[in-house]
């Protein structure tokens, strides 16, 4: 390798100050190290270009953000978790420091993932410019925009009609995405390198509550169809008001993200059943919406 990139949460002194030391680390042994504050998509995207791996010091918020940073780059991402539950990051930040040599000598494996891509829906009869454009790795939900209004959303399968929902939120997921928002609300958990897409409406009124596991040839099509509006989040970062009769269509990027591992990947279920609590009926983990770091993020 011979250039690195390291990006930290901004939010946690621990974060930078690891970061430091990881670049002190890494300068006499790699050409280029760059450091960057997560969240910063100017200063970081100027350092991109020719990097060979991204080490994220924080949590799973940090990872999806870089993620979506360098999905037009073939750059390697690692984690490494600062927070309480990591489910992106692969090493603990008392490890790092000792695998740099193992990481820098090529003793790894690649992990490749789905990411989705998502294209803004002006409503009908409006402007037929090309809409925004967004990528995520998790997920991408319209959900309600006000506290005790629910979101009213039809929901099309590859451009036919297949529900409508009076819900808290419909979500589609990668399998990364799986054991984030769509955990919480009771959805099926993808092995983290499988293509299929998860499509879960969130506490639906007077509909049944069902997940559907979806190819990864579909595109699905989310409208709002009531005037109190609706959000559309992206990774649960990235947030935008839809009015009436606007939407999303959501399917499968052409571009992966690559994550490097350590691990084998049988150990992925493991590492699962620990993080959940399974074994654990005394005090077992109940997984909760978070846009933070620490989330459920696969």
């Amino acid at each position: 390798m011979k250039k690195v990139g390291i990006c930290f949460h901004p939010q946690w002194a621990a974060a930078h100050g690891f970061a430091q030391d990881l670049k002190v680390a890494l300068e006499s042994r790699v050409a280029e190290v760059w450091l960057s504050a997560a969240w910063d998509d100017e200063g970081a995207r100027r350092n991109v270009e020719g990097t060979d791996l991204l080490i994220c010091v924080g949590g799973d918020g940090t990872m999806l953000w870089a993620a979506r940073l360098v999905i037009l780059h073939p750059i390697l991402l690692l984690g490494i978790n600062m927070g309480r539950l990591g489910f992106l990051a692969e090493l603990g930040a008392e490890e790092a420091l000792a695998r740099l040599p193992q990481i820098l000598e090529g003793g790894f494996r690649v992990e490749e993932r789905t990411m989705l891509h998502a294209e803004f829906l002006p409503s009908p009869g409006a402007s037929a410019r090309k809409g925004k454009r967004y990528h995520a790795l998790n997920d991408v939900v319209v959900g309600r925009g006000a506290p005790g209004r629910a979101a009213c959303v039809e929901a099309r399968l590859d451009g036919r009609r297949l529900a409508l929902y009076r819900t808290d939120a419909v979500i589609v997921a990668t399998a990364t995405g799986s054991t984030g928002y769509t955990l919480s609300a009771g959805g099926p958990i993808l092995h983290p390198e499988a293509r299929e897409l998860v499509l879960m409406p969130v506490a639906p009124h007077l509909a049944a509550a069902r997940a559907l596991v979806l190819p990864s040839s579909a595109v699905i099509e989310l409208r709002v169809t009531a005037d109190h509006g609706a959000i559309l989040s992206v990774d649960g970062q990235v947030n935008k008001e839809l009015a009436d009769g606007e939407g999303v269509r959501v399917f499968p990027s052409s571009h992966l993200a690559r994550f490097l591992r350590l691990s084998s990947p049988f150990d992925y279920y493991t590492a699962l059943s620990e993080r959940l609590g399974w074994l654990n009926a005394a005090n077992p983990l109940r997984p909760t919406r978070a846009a933070d770091e620490g989330d459920f993020s696969g």
